[in-house]
């Protein structure tokens, strides 16, 4: 039988045909044994127990989101029964109990297939840190893996499973993405419990998702993530279903003097063309200031949270610091010399520079940044063992200390035929955004999965639904996003839904004012007017009060029609106010009216 391409909505369809789990496994050992890479499982399961496994499930069930799903776990995470070493031989235990994420995931019906190779203690971000032996990177063997999460990284970019568990302090779950052409996922803090893991720095460590797809890479974290008592960071997070993004964002990226890619001209045109397909697609593209975000960066590595995996293995380093990989023993020893008064110092560095990028922050719906500024061979890394991670965290380092969730995903391949790819970013809890916006991307040009040769099929996503307890809105001028007034409706609550435009039945103003800028829409005789650019928020019904004591007269609200033959809700002008107005029916777009003044 043709080996069947290991994406979730994939195997629904061969298990709905009647494919057995125990097929599946068998493609997975068949695969491992042709990628003939013994660095990438620390502990690889027995085939025997996985079919076992497999023939537990029983019956295919379609109820359980992930049945007979293949996947792994970076072996900083605990499987019960099994050895959890962190990459550290004089570390090792033997877990008692699955960690909280791994029976979400079995409960959904995923089948566990091993543990994968990390960067000692998940200190590190290029994946050649561990006693064990480097995995090989998917795509191009002389490039280094990733890490630390190097081993989940190059088991998915190799279609061995579907997906994997990785972990995030510093861009752990995002770097080995860039480096295999799969996707990474970084949820919210707290969203993934962290009961079963061995911390890194454990005041911002996540577990991380690894996939071929958003769509797997989402489906994986909705199962995953749960509330839990027994993890004093676990958060409930709101975990959505996916849905198609729905057109319109303002995207923040490092503007001309502050974006990093450390000489590679090649990856710098791979960014900018994203960028461009980003803008195609209706996002609004904001250049901004990142250094606020790299002084955050540099506190990971050379602040006070070094203490904090020093804290993690203290023992260890104090009893026999030789059992420690070199340069892993060099970067978390000085986190032994750091004081108390050291971490508070930080603590007040850190709020700083977050107030000093607020303001950046509140012009953007997110950010869009690459995900890696270059590329580093295992030979940069033999040669310097420092330079190259420190710059691989150029654009991950800042994320989970300022608490933001995001994802990595592969843009088309850059020029010299290497993956492309970017991360979105955004504020905590809102991972449905990115993983929205990442599927544009994914589906940009001609695209395999990982270094599989697998085809990418794009997903057939649901239009962003609006309840019954909410009402849609059509704006058109300052509460566009990004906008002034944008902060009225975020602020009670609204989402965008959708872009559109009117039915060509409006004239457009902008009104006089001696503040933000106002726009007239007013309806004219039909098919008299023009098509203006507007976007539909939804808005919960019990804020509706109090956002119209925003809106001054002459505007109010009215009934909008649409050119896709949809009714809304929508910002009116009194025809008397424009007298004085100024007519810009000719551009139709708030946006482009903007632009000009």
């Amino acid at each position: 039988m043709t080996a069947i391409p290991l994406t979730i909505p994939s195997l629904r369809s061969a298990y709905a045909a009647g494919v057995s789990a125990s097929h599946v496994v068998d493609q997975v050992f068949a695969r491992i044994e042709e990628v003939d890479d013994p660095n990438i499982f620390l502990c690889l399961f027995d085939k025997t127990d996985v079919l076992a496994a497999a023939d537990a499930l029983g019956a295919y069930d379609p109820e359980k989101p992930l049945w007979g799903v293949p996947f792994a776990i970076k072996d900083n995470i605990d499987a019960a029964g099994y050895p959890t070493t962190a990459a550290c031989p004089a570390f090792a235990y033997d877990a008692a109990e699955d960690a909280f994420v791994v029976k979400q995931l079995k409960a959904a019906g995923a089948l566990l297939i091993g543990k994968t190779n990390l960067d000692q203690f998940a200190t590190g971000l290029v994946g050649v840190r561990t006693p064990y032996g480097a995995p090989l990177n998917s795509i191009d063997p002389d490039i280094v893996p990733g890490g630390s999460s190097g081993g989940s990284g190059v088991a998915v970019g190799h279609g061995i499973v579907t997906f994997a568990l990785g972990t995030d302090t510093a861009g752990s779950g995002r770097v080995p993405a860039a480096l295999n052409n799969i996707v990474g996922l970084k949820p919210t803090l707290g969203s993934l419990s962290a009961s079963g893991l061995v911390p890194a720095c454990r005041t911002l460590d996540t577990i991380s998702v690894f996939a071929l797809t958003v769509e797997d890479a989402y489906a994986a974290f909705q199962c995953a993530a749960g509330y839990d008592a027994v993890d004093s960071f676990s958060k409930s997070v709101p975990t959505p279903a996916l849905t198609a993004w729905p057109g319109a964002a303002v995207l923040g990226i490092p503007d001309a003097d502050s974006i990093k890619f450390f000489g590679d001209k090649v990856q710098a045109q791979s960014f900018s063309n994203t960028v461009e397909t980003l803008r195609a697609s209706g996002a609004t593209i904001r250049e901004i200031d990142f250094k606020p975000f790299y002084a955050v960066a540099e506190m990971l590595y050379y602040g006070a949270w070094v203490a904090e995996r020093y804290a993690v293995i203290e023992e260890l380093l104090t009893r026999d610091p030789e059992v420690v990989f070199p340069v892993t023993r060099e970067i978390i020893a000085k986190g032994g010399e750091l004081s108390a008064a050291d971490a508070f110092r930080g603590i007040y560095r850190l709020h700083d520079l977050i107030r000093e990028a607020e303001p950046l922050l509140e012009e953007v719906d997110m950010l869009c940044v690459p995900t890696i500024p270059t590329f580093y061979s295992v030979a940069d890394l033999q040669a310097d063992p420092i330079t190259p991670n420190n710059n691989f965290g150029t654009y991950t380092n800042f994320v989970n200390l300022m608490g933001m969730c995001g994802i990595a995903v592969p843009a088309p391949s850059r020029g010299d035929g290497r993956p492309g790819g970017v991360t979105f970013l955004a504020p905590a809890g809102e991972d449905a955004k990115v993983a929205a916006i990442a599927t544009v991307v994914e589906a940009a040009g001609t695209r395999t999965l990982g270094a599989t040769g697998w085809d990418f099929v794009a997903p057939d996503l649901p239009e962003p639904e609006v309840g019954a307890d909410r009402i849609e809105i059509a704006v058109c001028g300052a509460h566009l996003s990004g906008l002034p007034s944008n902060g009225d409706l975020t602020s009670r609550g609204g989402t965008l839904i959708r872009t559109g435009r009117t039915t060509s039945d409006y004239a457009f103003y902008a009104l006089p004012s001696d503040g933000v800028a106002k726009p007239g829409l007013v309806r004219i005789a039909d098919g008299t007017g023009v098509q203006v650019s507007v976007e539909v928020w939804s808005l919960p019904l019990e804020q509706f009060g109090s956002f119209m004591k925003t809106i001054p007269a002459p505007l109010g609200i009215g009934t909008l029609r649409l050119s896709d033959g949809s009714n809304v809700q929508g910002f009116l002008c009194e025809a008397v106010a424009t007298h004085d107005a100024r007519d810009i029916s000719d551009l139709a777009d708030w946006r482009a009216f903007v632009a000009q003044t």
